[in-house]
């Protein structure tokens, strides 16, 4: 894993995620992008956000049938935004309506709440705290079980927690890079990663940043080289790590061997 950071942030660096403007943003956006493409999650914040309403007391107050109708682009809208509304009441109730006392909590104790919520699975839950809060927890998701399975790391059926221990073990004591991220250069890789916002530059340990980049950079490989239905090894970073040459590799995604 640290051969595979570091192969990574050397071709494209820093990916600035998570894209967001407030912690509230985040938390929103990890709601809404279960079970749906995130361009459509990037509509219906962009409707929140035109509406006043990407903050607390907005989700608290207004009516449920404008929220599902502000959110429908994202899918499931009933339900996400029923979801909304529980986590809000959950800061309310538990916090005083505080995201800072929120996730001034340690890390398993606030993930064990979160995870007793209706709607957070491990990953959302893990989202929230490591891009909302800042907490060093890494995210595992449908791309790094792609990529792992591929490159025969690790079963298709492995537990979630399995995998992210994986990764937490193995990063925890990296140093940070000495690469200058290269991701303002011209050309495809430029055109990839997201844009610096006032998420993905605020200020974390040197352990969240590299948990941040890692799962960022995994996201990349995962959108447009390591696709579901198709690879693109020659082009891709991680290539050389291949546990089989690439034209058998080919072969075996494509299901022709």
């Amino acid at each position: 894993m640290r051969a595979y950071y570091r192969a990574l942030h050397r071709a494209w660096g820093r990916q600035h995620w998570w894209p967001a403007r407030t912690r509230f943003e985040v938390i929103v956006g990890a709601y809404l992008t279960q079970n749906t493409s995130w361009a459509n999650v990037e509509i219906a914040l962009r409707r929140l956000r035109q509406a006043r309403l990407l903050t607390l007391s907005g989700i608290r107050n207004t009516p449920l049938s404008e929220l599902e109708g502000l959110i429908r682009s994202s899918g499931y809208f009933r339900q996400k935004a029923a979801r909304l509304r529980t986590f809000v009441a959950f800061v309310d109730d538990r916090y005083g309506g505080s995201l800072t006392r929120m996730f001034s909590q340690p890390t398993e104790k606030l993930r064990h709440e979160l995870l007793e919520l209706n709607g957070i699975g491990p990953e959302t839950a893990d989202s929230i705290l490591l891009y909302s809060g800042q907490h060093p927890v890494f995210v595992v998701d449908a791309y790094t079980r792609r990529i792992l399975e591929r490159h025969e790391i690790t079963s298709p059926n492995a537990p979630y927690e399995e995998i992210r221990f994986l990764f937490e073990r193995s990063l925890a004591t990296l140093q940070s890079p000495t690469i200058v991220a290269q991701q303002n250069r011209v050309g495809e890789q430029s055109q990839l990663a997201h844009r610096p916002s006032a998420m993905s530059l605020a200020k974390r340990s040197s352990v969240a940043q590299i948990y941040n980049d890692m799962h960022g950079l995994i996201v990349r490989v995962g959108k447009h080289y390591c696709l579901k239905s198709r690879v693109i090894c020659e082009k891709c970073p991680l290539q050389s790590f291949l546990p089989v040459p690439l034209d058998r590799r080919v072969k075996r995604i494509s299901g022709k061997a």
